[in-house]
């Protein structure tokens, strides 16, 4: 009963396995660094202080310059930035990876598809 079931449905093979799951991988990784960039833009432009950082003056730094406090704010913006850029250079990284790793595994998908059918 086994063997009949066997030839019945789609031979499953080792290969077979190794593209799916690598394909649906890329797949992931190209939704993860979408989700991350669109993420990314809308806090950017719609909730401008959703990620932003307070600073609040300990009771040692209560007498501070104007300057300094003025320093501290532009270094927060600094580090707002860097992260904002690293966060997006992230995200492209994860696409410009998956979606090679997704398009190559589904190509090879569909084309071992096809020659199957043509056998037929």
């Amino acid at each position: 009963m086994g063997y009949l079931l066997y030839h019945v449905h789609m031979k499953v093979n080792v290969r077979l396995i190794y593209l799916y799951l690598f394909s649906f991988i890329g797949l992931l990784v190209v939704v993860v660094g979408s989700i991350r960039i669109v993420d990314l833009g809308i806090k950017t432009v719609f909730f401008k202080d959703a990620d932003k950082y307070e600073y609040y003056a300990g009771p040692e730094t209560k007498g501070m310059d104007p300057v300094d406090e003025e320093k501290i704010r532009e270094n927060a913006e600094r580090d707002q930035a860097r992260n904002r850029q690293r966060e997006l250079s992230n995200s492209v990284a994860m696409i410009l990876v998956g979606a090679p790793l997704y398009f190559y595994h589904w190509k090879t998908i569909q084309k071992e598809n096809t020659d199957i059918k043509e056998k037929k």
